[in-house]
């Protein structure tokens, strides 16, 4: 591959952009960087042709990039007994539905919960 400097100018791009282009590519496993040699292309191993993913997620979003460990991490699933937090809503148990139902019921029973403010506004 050609130096940071020599892709920086033919592109006109920073050395940071292209700095960052060549580390995703090194993620992928595209390129293989070796220090005091240069970034060389990485050998591919041959594989028979497969099927194209025709699927509709691969066709409206692309391909993926390759998934770090921590995301397999997220996805895996829990031991028994776990409660996991990372699927955004936590589990029923943790919920307090018990004692937001009662100081709902009880704000629902006070007249003036249902009274219309005034116009000009609540007094502070």
């Amino acid at each position: 591959m050609p130096s940071v400097r020599d892709i920086q100018a033919e592109h006109r791009v920073s050395p940071l952009t292209v700095q960052r282009a060549v580390a995703e590519l090194v993620a992928e496993g595209l390129l293989e960087t070796r220090p005091g040699a240069g970034t060389f292309v990485a050998a591919q191993p041959i594989t028979p042709e497969a099927e194209p993913d025709l699927g509709w997620q691969v066709v409206a979003l692309g391909r993926g990039r390759g998934v770090g460990d921590a995301l397999k991490e997220l996805a895996a699933v829990p031991p028994p007994g776990a409660i996991p937090l990372s699927a955004g809503y936590p589990d029923a148990t943790l919920h307090a539905t018990g004692p937001i139902g009662a100081a709902l019921a009880r704000a629902a029973r006070r007249p003036e919960a249902w009274d219309r403010p005034p116009s000009e506004g609540v007094p502070r």
